[in-house]
C-alpha cells in the first residue's frame, strides 16, 4: 500500500493518512460532510466546475478522529486565501457562500434522493451518449451537457459518495497513462483514490482485471466491483499542476471499458465493496483470497 486518503468534505482537498478504517459503508470519515445548496438541496460537486469548482481549492481536515457510530467530528476548512474556519465555530457557511456566490451550508446529514451535477466535456468516448442525453438538465457556459445524478448509487444507504464506497488506483495505471501522454501530469490527486496501490513493473489498468475478485488488505477484505468511470474533475487544476483536458482525453483513448448494464466508459482505477471491515495501513501487502 503506497498511500491512503480520505476526504472529510466532498470535493475539497482531503487528508493523506497512515491508516484507514474500512466499514461496509466505506472509509470511516470519507465524504462525511458536503456543501449543500440551501435553495434546492443540490450536493455541491466540482464535477460542475463553473458552479462548484472553487471547492477544490479548499482543504478539509478533521479536528478529532472520527469514531465508529460516533457523531461527525468537527472539520477545519482552509480557504484558498489561507483562512481556516471550523465547522463548530462561526462564519463557515457565510465564507463558503461568499466563495461560491450562492447560499450554501456545510452538512453532515445526506438527504434521501439527494443529487449532484456533472458536466460532460466534449471528449469522444468518454461516456455513453444515451446516459448523457437521459440525464441532461442544462448546458454549461461552454455549451457542454450538465447532468443531475443521484448520490450514492451503489452505496448501502444514504451518503455523500458519488457512487460506490471505496475507490482504488494503482501506480501501474498512472504510469501507463503517463507513457501514453508524456506531456500531461497524471498526479494521483487528480483521481482522489482512497487506496493508492504500488504495483511496480505491473501492467497498466490491472484494476480492470480484478473486477469480481476479493482482495485482502491489512485487516480488511474488499471485493472489486467495477472499473471507475472518469470525469471532468480529473482535469481541473490543483496546487502543483494545471488544468489539462488531455488527461481525460488520454483515458478515453487508451482504456474504455464496458460496465455491465451501464455501457462503455473511459475508465482508470476501480470501485470496491467492503466485505470485511478493518484497519488498513500504509505498507500493507495486498493479497487475493
Amino acid at each position: 500500500m503506497k498511500s491512503l486518503h480520505r476526504y472529510p468534505v466532498k470535493s475539497m482537498q482531503g487528508e493523506r493518512v497512515e491508516s484507514l478504517y474500512l466499514t461496509p459503508g466505506g472509509v470511516l470519515g470519507d465524504r462525511m460532510y458536503a456543501v449543500v445548496d440551501t435553495g434546492d438541496g443540490t450536493v455541491a460537486s466540482a464535477k460542475y466546475p463553473r458552479k462548484w469548482g472553487a471547492l477544490l481549492g479548499c482543504a478539509a481536515a478533521f479536528v478529532t478522529e472520527p469514531e465508529i457510530d460516533g457523531p461527525p467530528p468537527p472539520v477545519a476548512v482552509t480557504f484558498p486565501d489561507g483562512r481556516t474556519l471550523r465547522s463548530d465555530g462561526p462564519g463557515l457557511d457565510d465564507a463558503l457562500s461568499a466563495l461560491l456566490g450562492r447560499s450554501v451550508t456545510l452538512s453532515s446529514d445526506p438527504a434521501a434522493g439527494a443529487e449532484f451535477e456533472e458536466q460532460w466535456p466534449d471528449i469522444e468516448g468518454l461516456a455513453p451518449q444515451k446516459f448523457i442525453d437521459d440525464t441532461t438538465v442544462e448546458h454549461s457556459e461552454e455549451g457542454e451537457a450538465v447532468s443531475r445524478i443521484a448520490t450514492a448509487g451503489l452505496a448501502p444507504g444514504e451518503s455523500f459518495l458519488d457512487l460506490a464506497v471505496l475507490h482504488l488506483v494503482t501506480t501501474a495505471t498512472l504510469g501507463a497513462l503517463s507513457e501514453a501522454a508524456p506531456g500531461s501530469d497524471f498526479d494521483p490527486r487528480r483521481y482522489r483514490p482512497n487506496l493508492l496501490l504500488a504495483t511496480p513493473g505491473g501492467p497498466g489498468f490491472v484494476e480492470d482485471d480484478w473486477v469480481g475478485d476479493d482482495l485482502v488488505i491489512g485487516d480488511a477484505r474488499v471485493m472489486v466491483t467495477m472499473s471507475t468511470m472518469r470525469c471532468v474533475m480529473t482535469t481541473l487544476a490543483q496546487e502543483g499542476f494545471p488544468e489539462d483536458r488531455d488527461t481525460l482525453r488520454t483515458i478515453a483513448k487508451v482504456n474504455r471499458r464496458a460496465i455491465p448494464g451501464m455501457g462503455t466508459w473511459a475508465c482508470a482505477g476501480a470501485y470496491a465493496d467492503v466485505t470485511t471491515g478493518g484497519v488498513v495501513r500504509v505498507g500493507d501487502e495486498v493479497g487475493t483470497g
